[in-house]
């Protein structure tokens, strides 16, 4: 792991402000693992990890950066993860867990990470009722600065931004020139009172016209499309945009046209991530220009479908498991 520690910056009070805040990226005090310096990732992604405060105080890691990078890992991928954060302390009455502690020791060696350090981790209260999610953030862990990214891994075969709360700067992304850009744009679509902490609400997707024309896929859910819509068509229009449906599977609009591609049916222990299972699997998948759309589709559903059977990494299933499922569903097609 990678540790980077820039000077600390007050709480800013919205986009352009923490837009003019962001710090020159300082790299004397890195510290980098060998395998970090030789080998080029298949798969990047760029996000908080987060500290998910749990109803009885304790603390599960997550966040897109997480589950995404497993699911490669798992589906066979080098992947490599650049965060900010602060792991494995005891800080605000929490217990955050080592990231380590929580990549599947058989993994562990497709793993490359780097850790822009931060006072505290960014950190969540999810709360259901009905069918409702009700977040809110209580601390955040700052801007990511992707010109702290080893030279090699900007040539990912696919780097897959992961905002989950507005740190990753859209204007950085444009500047990737990777084979295949995907994102996950939740992050850029929530705010929260910045200074406290305090609930979430959802805003508009608004991204600059150069990131836009640069990503190969765009994927948000079936409850943020309304708040994306124009950037989802936009992206769609040209490459892969997509609307994940929960049980329903997926929409993908692939070069203006559109597919309805149904979910897979299996028992449900734990439906945490399943976003972010699929985008990896699909980002993966749909970076091979030979591999069509709807099967990049498919193979994502079964992915995230197969994933709800177990909870938390362990419950990515093999890619063994996702083939003889689809050969299964799909026999003689």
């Amino acid at each position: 792991m990678t540790d980077e520690t820039p000077p600390k910056t007050p709480p800013a009070t919205n986009r352009a402000e923490r837009s003019a805040r962001r710090e020159p990226f300082r790299d004397k005090s890195q510290r980098r693992a060998p395998s970090q310096l030789t080998r080029t990732p298949d798969y990047l992604v760029i996000g908080h990890i987060t500290a998910d405060l749990q109803s009885d105080g304790s603390v599960v890691l997550g966040g897109t950066a997480l589950y995404s990078a497993i699911t490669a890992a798992r589906l066979g991928a080098r992947v490599a993860v650049l965060t900010r954060g602060r792991f494995g302390v005891d800080i605000a009455d929490m217990v955050v867990p080592a990231i380590e502690s929580v990549i599947p020791r058989e993994l562990a060696n497709r793993f490359s990470l780097v850790v822009q350090q931060a006072d505290i981790p960014t950190t969540f209260i999810n709360v259901y009722r009905a069918d409702r999610r009700v977040q809110t953030i209580t601390h955040w862990a700052g801007p990511i600065d992707m010109r702290g990214l080893p030279a090699h891994w900007r040539n990912a075969k696919v780097i897959h931004l992961g905002p989950i709360a507005d740190e990753v700067d859209p204007r950085q992304g444009a500047g990737l020139t990777s084979q295949f850009v995907g994102a996950t744009p939740q992050g850029w679509m929530r705010d929260w009172p910045r200074g406290t902490g305090g609930p979430v609400k959802n805003i508009p997707l608004r991204l600059p016209g150069e990131l836009i024309s640069r990503l190969d896929s765009l994927i948000v859910s079936i409850e943020e499309i309304t708040y994306a819509r124009d950037v989802v068509q936009q992206v769609g229009a040209r490459r892969l945009g997509v609307v994940t449906m929960d049980k329903n599977g997926a929409r993908v609009i692939a070069g203006g046209q559109t597919l309805e591609l149904g979910g897979y049916e299996v028992k449900v222990k734990d439906a945490t991530g399943a976003g972010d299972v699929f985008a990896a699997a699909f980002f993966l998948k749909a970076s091979d220009r030979g591999i069509s759309a709807e099967k990049a589709g498919r193979f994502a559903n079964a992915v995230a479908a197969l994933s709800l059977r177990e909870i938390g990494a362990q419950s990515v299933p093999e890619v063994s498991e996702v083939e003889e499922l689809l050969a299964r569903m799909h026999e003689g097609e």
